[in-house]
């Protein structure tokens, strides 16, 4: 009998297993939990003393958001997906999940995530829902037709760590304006260097990803002017514009040597003209926004 009963559950167990799988596929777990981890350090940034209920539901909303922005993008991109090698095996183009689901999964966490940022404060709502608004009804159109989409989506895409900060204050003044300015600078290298990569892959589908619309000398130049303001946006707060966000000098220096690798790989693509040198642009560009941010909320910590 028992042997009976653990073959009944045996598919339903799978199924479920197979179900989260997508949704985690279909929300890209691991960039939403960035985007989570650059909101949760924005607000202890703004935090004199945090509070652990705002913070769980900033971490639960931040996802419920992102997760919303990546399941629309999907759905809308679901036949260019099928063209691409990187993502024809996502729920969508693969046929695992239909577009009903995936359109119901996606209102849900949109709604549930307003409400839960909403419980926070009006302003944080706010800003997630024109997160939402501006990843899914421009950034999403506009690859197919032209290069500034990275543009448009570098807006959304700076939205997190202010948000963190917004959340706790709710206000928007010059120290969550820095946060989003980082962030936005930070982009275009690392998602060009993504573009770099992806370029045939991105070309099948007629995304239009790279600056100059090839990987080029021009576009790995546009790289390097980025990363450069990148790193004098970061140490900014070592200044005396940026309101209550300050940055220690020491913490300061370290920002600039993780800035000063950083752009050693955008040179090394200048030259190279490389996947493998975009690669290890890439990789640095993720390793510097994540230790910058640890750098930022442990200055504030230790000071």
């Amino acid at each position: 009998m028992d042997v009976e009963m653990n073959h009944l559950k045996t598919p339903q167990v799978s199924s479920f297993s197979l179900f989260m799988d997508d949704f985690k596929q279909l929300t890209k777990f691991r960039l939403a939990i960035s985007v989570v981890f650059s909101s949760i350090a924005g607000y202890f940034l703004a935090a004199d003393s945090p509070i652990l209920i705002d913070v769980i539901l900033l971490a639960f909303g931040g996802y419920f958001m992102v997760g919303a922005s990546n399941a629309f993008n999907q759905i809308l991109e679901k036949d260019l997906d099928a063209l691409m090698d990187r993502t024809k095996n996502r729920p969508l183009p693969s046929g695992r999940m239909s577009v009903r689901l995936a359109f119901l999964l996606a209102s849900i966490l949109a709604v549930l995530g307003i409400l839960v940022l909403y419980t926070i404060n009006s302003r944080t709502a706010f800003f997630g829902g024109i997160s939402i608004f501006l990843y899914v009804c421009l950034y999403t159109p506009l690859k197919t037709k032209t290069p500034l989409a990275v543009f448009v989506g570098a807006f959304p895409g700076a939205i997190p760590f202010m948000l963190g900060w917004v959340a706790y204050s709710n206000y928007f003044t010059i120290e969550p304006g820095v946060l989003f300015m980082i962030q936005f600078f930070w982009q275009f290298p690392h998602f060009w260097a993504i573009g770099w990569m992806l370029d045939e892959d991105y070309k099948r589908a007629g995304f239009k990803m790279l600056p100059t619309g090839k990987a080029d000398t021009a576009t790995a130049f546009q790289i390097v002017f980025y990363t450069l303001w990148m790193i004098v946006i970061s140490v900014l707060p070592a200044t005396s514009y940026t309101g209550s966000f300050k940055l220690s000098i020491p913490a300061a220096i370290i920002v600039v040597v993780l800035g000063l690798v950083m752009l050693f790989f955008a040179f090394e693509l200048m030259v190279r003209k490389t996947n493998l040198a975009a690669k290890k642009l890439m990789f640095s560009s993720v390793g510097y926004i994540t230790l910058i941010q640890i750098i930022y909320v442990i200055d504030k910590i230790i000071k």
